[in-house]
């Protein structure tokens, strides 16, 4: 499994996903839909993931998207999308990633 993650523009990351989905790869988009506080990725950002183990883009850092490729792999096997909704108490924001703390909303949906 290729785990390996580089970010790229936005084009980029959705340019990786349809290369990969024409290659037969079932692929799933994260999106950031909404951001509150502290967050290292704008709204906008994405997220590719392969049911392979490929990543590319980026929504956030730190353990969030290890859970959001998680749940990419879900949503690849169950086909049905989900919005995560990812937030931090100031105490918590190094443990998982948002530095200063923060919220942070990723829509994940399989490509079709």
């Amino acid at each position: 499994m290729n785990t390996q993650n580089e970010t790229f523009e936005a084009e980029d990351v959705l340019s990786l996903a349809a290369a990969w989905k024409a290659a037969g790869e079932d692929v799933a988009l994260a999106t950031v839909t909404e951001t509150w506080g502290s967050s290292p990725r704008p709204a906008g950002s994405q997220m590719a993931v392969s049911l392979s183990g490929r990543m590319a883009g980026s929504v956030s850092g730190g353990c969030i998207e290890g859970a959001v490729a998680e749940a990419a792999r879900k949503t690849i096997a169950t086909g049905a999308p989900q919005l995560l909704d990812f937030g931090v108490t100031h105490e918590r924001a190094w443990e998982v990633g948002l530095a200063c703390g923060g919220k942070v909303k990723v829509f994940v949906e399989k490509l079709g």
